[in-house]
């Protein structure tokens, strides 16, 4: 089952959570079941565009003498009254006493009415069963990052260029509103130009520099040798990281 309660009224955010988590039960234990480890999606960071559908994986591992039975639908809790539930976890024993529990849920941009104020930490609050009776129920058993999916460009000019000439790198770092479903400028944030010479791998970085007002972005740098500038955005807590396409630029 799903909820969705981002940018809801109060009353309802609570009465779904509350239903979901008896109160008298919340964070609470019987025996030695312990939670050890939560990942979501993977590194714990979720990135929401405007148009794709997102599944958000959950995985839960915990311990206990007798090994783990089950567990209950996790649910997701963020600012703005963001609140998730998973569908129900399949727990894969890799021990006599310890399982991973994994269970999704799917958000969808389009339909979920997603506010951009839920961006930034969210919480796994979990419910863990053992096989002799004994359970664990967490708040706050882990955390991550939901975070507004971004974009950005890079483009090199002029192109070809003389050695020793000025070369002028644009771009643009623009981040998904959930509101409007549209892409639109990120302001006053660091964003690193990088160079990699044509016949290198790895990108080194020249200088970091800011997006202006309308997340726009403009430096120079001096021709050297042929080879690709992109910009990198490292992320924020409420915005993802991104790396622009390299744009090759001819110097003769």
């Amino acid at each position: 089952m799903r909820i969705r309660a981002i940018g809801a009224a109060v009353t309802g955010a609570l009465a779904l959570s509350a239903f979901a988590v008896p109160a008298a039960q919340a964070d609470g234990s019987q025996g030695d079941t312990k939670i050890t480890k939560v990942v979501v999606d993977g590194d714990n960071k979720v990135g929401i565009g405007t148009s794709a559908a997102k599944t958000i994986k959950v995985s839960v591992t915990a311990t206990d003498d007798s090994g783990i039975a089950g567990a209950m639908e996790f649910s997701l809790e963020g600012p703005d009254y963001g609140f998730l539930t998973t569908g129900k976890p399949t727990c894969t024993a890799s021990s006599a006493t310890t399982s991973t529990c994994t269970a999704s849920v799917t958000v969808d941009p389009k339909t979920d009415y997603l506010s951009n104020a839920s961006a930034g930490k969210w919480y796994v609050d979990a419910w863990i069963d053992a096989n002799d009776d004994d359970y664990i129920w967490t708040e706050k058993a882990g955390s991550f990052n939901f975070q507004r999916a971004a974009k950005l460009t890079a483009n090199a000019s002029p192109e070809p260029v003389k050695k020793g000439k000025t070369i002028t790198v644009t771009g643009k770092l623009t981040r998904a509103n959930w509101e409007t479903l549209k892409y639109t400028g990120y302001a006053s944030q660091s964003v690193k130009l990088q160079f990699r010479k044509k016949s290198a791998s790895t990108y080194t970085t020249v200088k970091t520099i800011k997006s202006n007002s309308t997340g726009n972005l403009s430096t120079t740098v001096t021709a050297s040798v042929d080879g690709y500038y992109r910009y990198v955005f490292a992320g924020t807590t409420t915005t993802a990281a991104v790396n622009a396409t390299g744009d090759l630029i001819d110097v003769q």
